[in-house]
């Protein structure tokens, strides 16, 4: 099963004078990862490179940003998927020291970066998510979005027309239980439809 992380967590490494510090942490998308390098290089605006790797399904990424090619985001990247994560950044930040690593070097002290920080950092199990959508009369919205909150569900933008529509995400092993729940509630007035 795959895992995420429930908060982010650092690490620093010193290898022959540059100085890697190391961050994995929970992210969505690509723009949410674009937007954590850019803040990074305005906190570190000294630093020789800021190399990333994103392990979030379709959006997945992996940036050498300037050290030569497949030396450090795509062993971060490898590091990410050994460990079966999932939706998760891991940055490493840059000051060179002075005397060149080589590749190999290279590849070592962005792995081990990434790997230390993940040392402590906090998994949780990944849920796969359940995309639902109710029509329902006005008179059981109120009812409706009572059971949703019960749930723990996520309620997406509610729509007015001739019936109530609402969109809601939970996490795919409670789907059918909700959706028997309210369908037993709702007496035959519960329409489910595709999102």
């Amino acid at each position: 099963m795959p895992h995420t992380l429930a908060a982010p967590a650092h690490s620093e490494v010193i290898i022959k004078k540059s100085r890697f510090i190391g961050c994995v942490q929970p992210m969505a998308d690509r723009a949410s990862a674009q937007a954590t390098v850019d803040a990074l290089w305005k906190q570190h605006p000294g630093a020789a490179h800021v190399c990333w790797a994103l392990l979030a399904g379709g959006q997945s990424a992996a940036v050498d940003d300037g050290e030569p090619g497949g030396t450090a985001g795509r062993p971060m990247l490898d590091v990410l998927r050994h460990q079966d994560l999932e939706g998760v950044l891991a940055t490493v930040v840059r000051y060179y020291g002075g005397v060149k690593l080589g590749a190999g070097g290279l590849v070592r002290a962005y792995t081990d970066t990434v790997a230390q920080a993940l040392l402590t950092a906090p998994k949780v199990p990944l849920q796969r998510m359940a995309a639902l959508q109710c029509h329902v009369p006005y008179a059981l919205e109120g009812l409706l979005r009572r059971e949703i909150d019960a749930a723990g569900a996520e309620l997406g933008a509610v729509r007015h027309g001739t019936l109530v529509t609402l969109p809601l995400r939970l996490p795919e092993s409670q789907a059918a239980a909700f959706m028997q729940r309210i369908n037993d509630i709702g007496q035959g007035r519960v329409g489910w439809g595709d999102m």
